[in-house]
């Protein structure tokens, strides 16, 4: 009598059984595909997270290498001199730099060899004086035998060694000019030179400054006389 119901009840336990093992068996597979999903989730945060981070470094190194690059340029402009001259009357330039974040603070003029004419040097205030050549040039013009008066505007080449400040730093620079004059007059009531301007013609080393000057003044000269004898 007591057997038997012990053999009805084991197929209901065994069916309980293995539906529980079923869902047993679903819901691990539910938990490793979240787990699976939540590990490529994570993947892909640590590949964004990276992207970001690259994209911000290579940005910042770009800007880093463009203000370097912008400022290496500024520093060689504003390291490069180049002189404008105004007139202030007739026997006197006054000069400044074209960029002004430039400060000159002494100059050293240079004359060609041949004029025979000691350096002149200014501190503070730079500028060209007709009274440092004149008498020069004009012992000069008439061993050339070139014309007592101007047909136009003369060339007189000088070397300008000008020490000046950059955002409070030191710069040198070595450069040649072309002073533009006239000359007019007669031989007795005396002739007059008349500065005119200054026209930039290259910078120099500080050695060659003085051989390069007198070659180009032999070359002014040479052209004056042709045109002279023309």
């Amino acid at each position: 009598m007591t057997e038997e119901p012990s053999r009805n009840d084991t197929p209901t336990q065994t069916k309980a059984t293995a539906n529980a093992e079923v869902r047993a068996a679903e819901a691990a597979a539910i938990r490793r595909r979240w787990i699976t999903l939540g590990e490529i989730l994570a993947v892909i945060a640590v590949l964004i997270s990276g992207l970001t981070l690259w994209n911000s470094w290579s940005e910042r190194s770009a800007t880093e290498a463009r203000t370097n690059a912008d400022a290496r340029q500024s520093s060689a402009r504003a390291a490069s001199l180049v002189l404008l001259a105004t007139s202030s009357g007739d026997h006197e330039l006054l000069l400044k730099p074209v960029s002004a974040d430039q400060s000159v603070q002494s100059q050293t003029m240079t004359f060609p060899t041949a004029l025979g004419v000691a350096a002149a040097e200014t501190t503070g205030e730079p500028r060209i004086e007709a009274a440092w050549f004149e008498d020069a040039l004009k012992t000069a013009r008439n061993h050339a035998r070139l014309p007592d008066d101007s047909r136009g505007d003369e060339r007189l080449p000088i070397a300008i060694s000008t020490r000046f400040l950059v955002d409070g730093e030191p710069h040198e620079d070595m450069a040649i000019y072309d002073v533009g004059y006239s000359i007019s007059g007669r031989w007795l009531s005396g002739h007059k030179v008349a500065l005119r301007g200054l026209s930039f013609v290259s910078h120099v080393k500080g050695s060659h400054a003085q051989t390069k000057l007198d070659a180009r003044w032999k070359a002014v000269l040479a052209s004056k006389r042709g045109a002279a004898g023309t």
